[in-house]
């Protein structure tokens, strides 16, 4: 049985190149599955990526188990990280998100300021990327590069895309923006609510009515009770 353990994931480099073939080989395979287009690459695109350190392989001893790269565009203010593919008999078992977590954390260390962003059909990466801290976005808020949206050409889906003036197809669209966690870290904490045993031991006791006429001692404690249930709104 294949386990997460007993499998290499790193930053790919130029003794990966070899295994270009059996990534786009993957990429076909998963391609006819989903009966969605999966954008082939060419060995010179994959190549490149891996020898610029731009990659992220996956490898049980010397067989190929799966890949992802990332690519700046629009003057490095967006990264995508695409082409995640995990062969047959390494799924189910997590490899495809300790994969896209290296990619995810390789784009942060490259490119801390870009907003990173991906196209897919796969519900599993979807949740992937959710967990990352995607949001699905539209596509008007992704990249313009020209570049970019020609490498989906060589999908079967292309004339979807072209037909709705790049504003749709059947991927959807996903994008972290690091804006988002500057905006967390700088929102106001939460008001600490106190607590209505906090609020009695800070009362004078001597201000409860402890004298033997009921109704006076009545009236004093409703009072003192008012001014609890005040003080906590």
């Amino acid at each position: 049985m294949k386990e997460l353990k007993n499998i290499k994931i790193l930053v790919a480099s130029e003794e990966h190149v070899k295994y270009v073939d059996d990534i786009n080989d993957a990429i076909d395979i998963a391609s006819k599955q989903r009966g969605t287009g999966i954008a082939r690459r060419t060995f010179e695109y994959l190549s490149d990526k891996i020898t610029e350190g731009k990659a992220i392989i996956a490898l049980d001893g010397d067989k190929f188990a799966g890949f992802c790269y990332i690519e700046a565009w629009q003057e490095k203010g967006f990264v995508a990280n695409s082409g995640l593919i995990v062969v047959d008999e390494y799924r189910g078992f997590g490899l495809a998100k300790e994969i896209k977590r290296k990619a995810f954390n390789l784009s942060r260390q490259r490119y801390p300021n870009s907003k990173i962003f991906g196209l897919t059909t796969g519900l599993a990466v979807m949740k992937i990327n959710h967990e990352l801290g995607y949001r699905p976005v539209t596509f008007s808020e992704l990249t313009m590069d020209d570049q970019f949206w020609n490498g989906c050409k060589s999908c079967v889906n292309y004339d979807i895309l072209t037909r709705t003036g790049r504003s749709k197809c059947l991927c959807t669209g996903m994008l972290y923006d690091p804006a988002w966690e500057k905006t967390a870290k700088d929102a106001e904490p939460a008001i600490k609510k106190r607590s209505l045993m906090d609020i009695i031991k800070k009362l004078n006791p001597a201000k409860i009515s402890l004298k033997s006429n009921k109704e006076e001692k009545d009236s004093n404690n409703k009072k003192v009770i008012s001014r609890i249930f005040n003080s906590l709104f």
